[in-house]
This record gives C-alpha cells, sequence and structure tokens, in this order.
C-alpha cells in the first residue's frame, strides 16, 4: 500500500556534464565519472539509526515542537534534542534522541511518532530517563530527501550515479567508489540518461492540538488531530490511526497536488502549504481526507497557519524556491470553497509564522523576528522588529513564544503591545 521509499531522492543528483576533452580521445568521446554506491544490509542500517544518549551539541537546528514541560529541536536528518523548560529563563539540555533521515516529530500521550529514512518511528517517552518501546514501521512514510541514503554520506562529483546494482529493498548506501570511463556521448546518454520512473532500480516496486497532544510550528510536516496523525510528502497525505498509540494503524494514503511542504489544521480543516498554493481538505471523516479548494500563486516555499477566518501564508522566493518576490500573504477563508487574498506584505526571506490572540510574528530569516497587530486585519501594523538575529520558526504557546534559528533556542514573554526576550540557549 505504500511505496518504496527511495525513488525520488536522486532525482536531484545526476549531472551529464562531460568532464576531459582531452585531445587523446577519439573524436565524439569524452571521458567521465562515474559513482557506484557502497552499500550495507538495510535492516542492520535502520536498526543502528535509532539510539537514546545524553546530550549532545547540535550540527543543524531545525524545526521545534512543545510537550508538557519539554522543547524538541531537530537536528535535521540526525534526531532530536530534548530540552526540560521546566524554568524557561534556564532550559536545559537532557537527552539525544538519535533518529537519523528525521525531519519532524509529533507527540500524543507520552508517545513520539517521528519520521526515519521513510519509516515512521513510535517509542514512549513518559520516562524521559528510560526512553523505550521503540517501534519502526518500515516504508509508513516517504520522505523525498533522507531516504535509504546514510546522513553524513558525502555526494561524490561526478558525471552519473549508478545504481544498476543497488537492491533498494535490501540496501543502504553508505558510501561511494568513483570511475573514470571513456564513451561516446550517444553511450552515455542510452545508459545514464534515462528517468527513474522507467527502469531505475530506485522506482517505485511495488482541530488546534489537544491537551494530551504537543504543538509544533508552522514548517511541520506532522499534524496530530484526534485519534489520527497526518504526515504529508511531496504529493500525498499519508494517515495513521493512532487510537491504539503503540500500534499506529496505516490507512491509505490521499494523493494531492505536487510540492507539499507543511501541514496545519483548523478544526475539521486541514491546510497544506505548497511551492505552487494552499490546498484545503475536509477530514469531518478523518480517515479519508477530502479535497475542498485551493489558491495557487507563483512558485515559491510556502507555510501557512489559520486564525478564524482569515489564513496567513509566508512565500520566499529565490533559489529553489522559485522566483516569487518573498512576502506575507493574507487570505480570506470565510467562504472555504473560494479563498480570496485580501493583502500581500513585502518580506525579505520569510520561514515560519504563529498567531496568540490579537499577534501575528513572522520569522523573516535574516531579518530577524517581525511582530504584527491582527486585529483589524488584513490590516497588520507593526509592532516590533528584532533584528541582527536569525530566525527559523516559532511556537506561540500559552504562557510564552519559543523560537529557533541558526542553532539558538530563544524564549519570550508576551506584553500587552510587545513581547520581551526571557532567555537565549546556544544550542552548539
Amino acid at each position: 500500500m505504500k511505496k518504496n521509499p527511495v525513488f525520488i531522492v536522486l532525482f536531484f543528483l545526476l549531472s551529464f556534464v562531460a568532464c576531459n576533452d582531452s585531445d587523446d580521445l577519439l573524436p565524439g568521446y569524452s571521458e567521465y565519472i562515474i559513482a557506484t554506491p557502497l552499500t550495507t544490509d538495510l535492516i542492520t542500517f535502520k536498526e543502528e539509526a535509532v539510539e537514546v544518549t545524553d546530550p549532545i551539541d547540535i550540527v543543524q537546528s531545525g524545526k521545534i515542537y512543545a510537550y508538557k514541560n519539554y522543547i524538541f529541536v531537530n537536528d535535521i536528518g540526525r534526531g532530536v534534542h530534548v530540552l526540560d523548560n521546566t524554568n524557561p529563563e534556564a532550559p536545559q539540555k537532557i537527552r539525544f534522541i538519535k533518529l537519523e533521515g528525521n525531519q519532524d516529530i509529533s507527540i500524543k500521550n507520552d508517545r513520539l511518532y517521528g519520521d526515519s529514512y521513510g519509516d515512521l518511528v513510535v517509542m514512549d517517552i513518559s520516562d524521559m530517563n528510560n526512553i523505550g518501546n521503540i517501534k519502526r514501521l518500515e516504508n509508513a512514510i516517504y520522505q523525498q530527501f533522507w531516504c535509504t541514503v546514510g546522513f553524513d554520506v558525502d555526494w561524490p562529483t561526478a558525471d552519473a550515479y549508478d545504481y544498476s546494482d543497488l537492491d533498494a529493498n535490501r540496501e543502504a548506501i553508505v558510501g561511494w567508489e568513483t570511475k573514470k570511463v571513456i564513451m561516446s556521448e550517444k553511450e552515455f546518454n542510452e545508459k545514464y540518461g534515462y528517468t527513474f520512473a522507467e527502469d531505475s532500480a530506485l522506482s517505485n516496486s511495488d482541530a488546534s492540538p489537544s491537551s494530551d497532544s504537543g504543538q509544533g510550528g508552522s514548517l511541520a510536516r506532522f499534524r496530530i488531530v484526534g485519534d489520527y496523525l497526518y504526515a504529508v510528502e511531496w504529493s500525498s497525505i499519508n494517515v495513521f490511526d493512532i487510537s491504539d498509540l503503540d500500534a499506529p494503524e496505516v490507512l491509505d494514503e490521499v494523493y494531492t497536488s505536487g510540492g507539499i511542504e507543511t501541514i496545519f489544521n483548523q478544526g475539521d480543516l486541514l491546510f497544506l502549504g505548497g511551492n505552487r498554493g494552499m490546498y484545503i481538505y475536509d477530514i469531518s471523516n478523518p480517515a479519508t481526507p477530502t479535497f475542498v479548494s485551493d489558491f495557487e500563486h507563483g512558485t515559491a516555499c510556502d507555510p501557512v497557519v489559520v486564525d478564524g477566518n482569515y489564513a496567513y501564508v509566508t512565500l520566499r522566493g529565490g533559489n529553489f524556491c522559485g522566483a516569487t518576490e518573498s512576502g506575507l500573504y493574507v487570505i480570506d477563508i470565510s467562504n472555504i470553497e473560494n479563498p480570496e487574498l485580501k493583502v500581500i506584505y513585502p518580506m525579505d526571506e520569510p520561514y515560519g509564522l504563529g498567531t496568540k490572540n490579537d499577534k501575528l510574528f513572522i520569522c523573516d530569516g535574516s531579518s530577524g523576528l517581525k511582530v504584527y497587530d491582527k486585529s483589524n486585519v488584513p490590516d497588520l501594523p507593526q509592532l516590533n522588529h528584532f533584528k541582527d538575529i536569525v530566525t527559523y520558526d516559532v511556537i506561540p504557546m500559552q504562557e510564552q513564544l519559543l523560537m529557533i534559528g541558526d542553532g539558538v533556542l530563544y524564549q519570550y514573554r508576551y506584553l500587552d503591545n510587545d513581547i520581551q526576550l526571557i532567555s537565549q540557549l546556544q544550542l552548539n
């Protein structure tokens, strides 16, 4: 029912440029560098990908997640750092959950759900000193970027990557070896110029969070609503029945438009942020999300949060995100079947965002944290601008605001028309 979790990741990694125009070669022939993978047993590889250790320094901070008095910080592709936030003025690092290939987590009733190389991993965190009962659901989630390539594996410079001998169901890539071959351009294109959808060995073989759940930021791909976990991937929603917390049931995935990046819910509606638009799905029947409507925009990276009759979407242009200029889009969703753009506010490089009562918080990358008054939306006067910090994502909690950026965790206290920094913790 689920896809093999390794068939798209390498799409981005092919290159077909000749690297030697030596006069010693026959006309029409060139020297090419071909990389072939070094592999290990996939089962052993995944078993070694999960471990609970004492705190370590973070390498690359990603998303944040809050649950009870704990903060979980994703170390992109490596795992999750656990912080005790009983005292927000002095949070303490207490554990590192090695979870290779991880980008997202979600928690309900002391059960942590996270992705790892396309699998769904479940663990009991009721005792932070003895995290255990770890289970892995093979191929339950397809994560296009990590898959079964070790996160610490360096990709060699090559003109092509040869996977013809790789068994994607049994082997994981742990390294590479390269060799030089001489062939004609026609021979090269015939052998390495295919698409994965054809004959590659990696192609496909076969309500706001409740009190018993945690809270993620706007960049999350996981969302728990009631007894269901929704995990979005590039072009579908993976649905899990978690009424039995220790034994999630994998349900049929729901296919969507491509480019899905984030998920948010308000009541019985899911709002998916994609690189071409916002997509709305009805989950009144939670096992089968049903498409309602969409709001399309130019190509850009696109998280979304919703509060009442308005959706707030940040679009970040440039690089792989697309050519669209960066900005905050305010969308009227009072008619859920016909979302209507009301206004665009220019931004520099926005990432995550969040709302709390009459405040809207925007992480504008290296331009810092921006705070707006949304009491008279779509008019959004700016209340404050915290400059000289790099910002990535925020979680507006009941008592304080959490923000992550460039390996630093910030916490702010709400004021009437402002916020005040109460602590910052360097994670590396």
